[in-house]
C-alpha cells in the first residue's frame, strides 16, 4: 500500500527532465520550436482583425499573462514544488477558459493541450490525471468539434503525454546508470592506482629486507671473524661480500621497478645466475613458458630468501633449486641437505628479523598460490605453488 500511495505522489525523474548543457543543436531546435508555436498562436488571435481598440490590449496582456504562467509552471515542476505547480496549473486553465470567452479559441486550445500534456509528463501521476482531465474536459466542454473528433484528440494527447513521461523516466534512468558507471570507474581507477602503490611498495621493501638481510649476514660472519682473530684477508672478504650485496641490493631495486612493467629477464636465466652464485645445483622440470611479472616476482623473491636462509642457518649445506612447470601452475623447491640443522647456523642465526616466511607466503597467497616451509629429509624444504 505503501509502494501505490508513493507511485502516485512521486514526481518524475530529475535527471530525465535535464537538458543536456553541451546539446547546442537540441537548445536550437527547441528554442524555435517555441517560437514557431507562439508565432502560430498570435497569428490564428490576430490575423482575423476581429480585435480592435481595447480588446487588442486585452488579448495581447493575456497572450502575455499565458506566456509568464507557461514558464513559471515549467520552472515550478522542474523545481518540484507542488504548491506552486499546482496553483500555476490552475492560473493556466483559467487563462485557457478567459481566453475562450474572449474568443481566442486558438490560444485556448493551445493552453489546454500543453496543459494536459506538460502535467503527464511533469507532474506526478495522481495530480497530472487530474490536471490532464480536467484541461481536456474543459476543451471538449466548449470545442465545436463532433465526439469521434474531440475523443480521438484527447485520447491521443493523453497517449502522448504518457508516451513522452516514458521518455522522461528511461532518460532519467539511463543518466543515473551513466553517472553510477562514471563513480564506479573512477573508484576503479582509483583501487588500481592503491593497488599499484602497495604492490610497488612491496616489492621495494622485499628487494630491501632482502640486501640489507643478506649484507647483515656477511657483516655478522666479519664480526665473529674478528672476535676469533680470523685472518685479515677473511674478515675482509666477507666485508667485500656485504658491499656487494648493496651493490646488487640497488641493482635489484631497478630491476623489481623493470619487472613490474613486465621488463625483466625470465624466470630460469634469473635463476641459474643466482644459485650459480650461490654454488647451488638448479634443475627445470616441465616444458619452460613466460610468466606474469607477478608470478616471476614471486618465485624470484622467494628462491632469494630461501638461499639467504640456507646461508643464515645452515652455511656449506648442499642446497638443491627445481623449477617445475606444471599445465595449471609453477613450483619452486629449495632444499638443503644439511644433517642436525638446529646446531649448524652458530651465530649467524640471530641476524636477520624473521620475517621472510611470512612475506614470502602472504606474496603466494596474494596470488592464488601457497608456500610450504619446514623439516625435510633431514634438512630444511621451502616448496612455492602459484598458478600460471
Amino acid at each position: 500500500m505503501v509502494e501505490v500511495d508513493r507511485f502516485w505522489t512521486r514526481w518524475p525523474s530529475r535527471e530525465g527532465l535535464e537538458h543536456d548543457a553541451d546539446s547546442r543543436p537540441r537548445r536550437l531546435l527547441a528554442g524555435l520550436g517555441r517560437l514557431a508555436l507562439l508565432t502560430t498562436v498570435c497569428w490564428g488571435t490576430f490575423s482575423d482583425g476581429r480585435y480592435s481598440g481595447w480588446a487588442v490590449v486585452a488579448e495581447v496582456a493575456g497572450l502575455v499573462a499565458a506566456v509568464v504562467l507557461v514558464v513559471g509552471f515549467l520552472r515550478a515542476c522542474r523545481q518540484q514544488r507542488p504548491v506552486p505547480a499546482y496553483a500555476l496549473a490552475a492560473g493556466l486553465s483559467a487563462t485557457a477558459w478567459l481566453a475562450n470567452a474572449g474568443h481566442a479559441y486558438l490560444l485556448a486550445d493551445v493552453l489546454w493541450y500543453g496543459l494536459a500534456v506538460t502535467a503527464l509528463i511533469r507532474l506526478p501521476p495522481g495530480p497530472a490525471l487530474v490536471t490532464a482531465g480536467a484541461s481536456l474536459g474543459s476543451y471538449a466542454a466548449v470545442s465545436w468539434a463532433g465526439t469521434l473528433s474531440v475523443a480521438t484528440t484527447c485520447g491521443g494527447l493523453l497517449l502522448l503525454g504518457y508516451l513522452l513521461r516514458l521518455d522522461v523516466e528511461a532518460r532519467g534512468t539511463a543518466r543515473r546508470l551513466l553517472v553510477q558507471e562514471r563513480t564506479a570507474r573512477a573508484a576503479e581507477a582509483e583501487s588500481a592506482a592503491l593497488a599499484e602503490r602497495a604492490r610497488i611498495a612491496r616489492e621495494i621493501h622485499d628487494v630491501l629486507a632482502h640486501s640489507l638481510s643478506a649484507q647483515l649476514v656477511h657483516l655478522e660472519a666479519a664480526r665473529l671473524m674478528l672476535d676469533a682473530g680470523t685472518d685479515r684477508a677473511q674478515v675482509r672478504e666477507r666485508v667485500v661480500a656485504a658491499r656487494r650485496m648493496a651493490q646488487d641490493g640497488l641493482a635489484e631495486t631497478r630491476q623489481a621497478l623493470s619487472a613490474l612493467r613486465g621488463e625483466f629477464t625470465p624466470v630460469g636465466d634469473y635463476l641459474v645466475e643466482l644459485t650459480g652464485r650461490e654454488r647451488s645445483e638448479f634443475r627445470v622440470a616441465g616444458m619452460p613458458r613466460p610468466l606474469t611479472a607477478e608470478v616471476g616476482l614471486a618465485v624470484r623473491r622467494t628462491a632469494q630468501e630461501a638461499l639467504t636462509n640456507v646461508r643464515k642457518h645452515a652455511p656449506g649445506a648442499r642446497c638443491t633449486v627445481e623449477l617445475r612447470y606444471l599445465p595449471e601452475e609453477v613450483e619452486l623447491e629449495v632444499r638443503d641437505e644439511a644433517a642436525g640443522r638446529a646446531g649448524a647456523p652458530g651465530g649467524l642465526a640471530a641476524s636477520g628479523g624473521g620475517y621472510g616466511l611470512l612475506g614470502m607466503r602472504e606474496r603466494a597467497e596474494l596470488l592464488g598460490g601457497s608456500l610450504l616451509a619446514g623439516p625435510h629429509e633431514g634438512g630444511w624444504r621451502v616448496l612455492l605453488r602459484v598458478p600460471t
